[in-house]
């Protein structure tokens, strides 16, 4: 048997898929809606983490990057997740506000990707959430300087435990200035269902000039 480490390995990885198919009878009208019908049957599934999803950015550089991030609303605005907005993401989002999001479903044989434009949501939405978040969230984002260099773990254990001192363990801890959320108003969402023999269904909505949406399959 070859090594995991072969690449032969991975060349011969395989699953065939085929436990059921997606046609346009099946969809919702409006994509948000036959998204959370599938969120739905994503979290009774009992699939870890079903609102992780990649998050893509485009440097102005043109170079893009993903990172995983988890999903926090979804409404007929658009998709929101919450991050520091000095980040990468962040800096990538205030020169390009263009982003993509795939929520890669592997174990019910599905994938969502979402393209669109994203936006800050207010500050009262961001604080809203931050105060529902554990306190060890809210003081890990008073502590990380994220996506900046750090000279050892014991440099960020040292962030963490300057945070717990500013703030009383009976005090709330408030909402950083540089920490909130966005949110990705989809222009593009495509459904994606194995099937038998790599001819997987690709149902693709686009968003229109009057705000409406057309429906078109893609070749897998």
């Amino acid at each position: 048997m070859a090594s995991s480490a072969d690449p032969a390995f991975l060349a011969a990885l395989r699953r065939e898929y085929g436990d059921a198919g997606l046609d346009t009878p099946d969809l919702e009208p409006d994509p948000v809606a036959m998204f959370r019908r599938w969120m739905h049957h994503t979290i009774v599934s009992g699939l870890h983490e079903p609102n992780g999803m990649v998050v893509s950015t485009v440097s102005p550089e043109g170079r893009p990057s993903a990172r995983m991030v988890l999903l926090k609303g979804v409404d007929e605005r658009g998709f929101v997740f919450y991050t520091n907005y000095d980040s990468r993401k962040g800096h990538d989002l205030e020169a390009n506000p263009a982003a993509s999001l795939l929520f890669p479903w592997h174990d019910l044989q599905r994938q969502v990707r979402v393209e669109g434009t994203a936006t800050k949501v207010s500050r009262a939405e961001s604080e809203a959430y931050f105060a529902a978040r554990p306190r060890g969230s809210q003081l890990g984002a008073w502590a990380s300087p994220q996506s900046r260099d750090v000279s050892s773990r014991d440099e960020l254990d040292r962030l963490y435990a300057d945070a717990e001192a500013r703030f009383a363990a009976d005090a709330e801890v408030p909402l950083p200035p540089q920490w909130g959320g966005y949110r990705v108003r989809p222009d593009l969402m495509e459904f994606w269902q194995g099937r038998k023999g790599r001819m997987h269904d690709r149902m693709v909505y686009q968003r229109d000039a009057g705000d409406g949406w057309s429906i078109v399959r893609l070749a897998p």
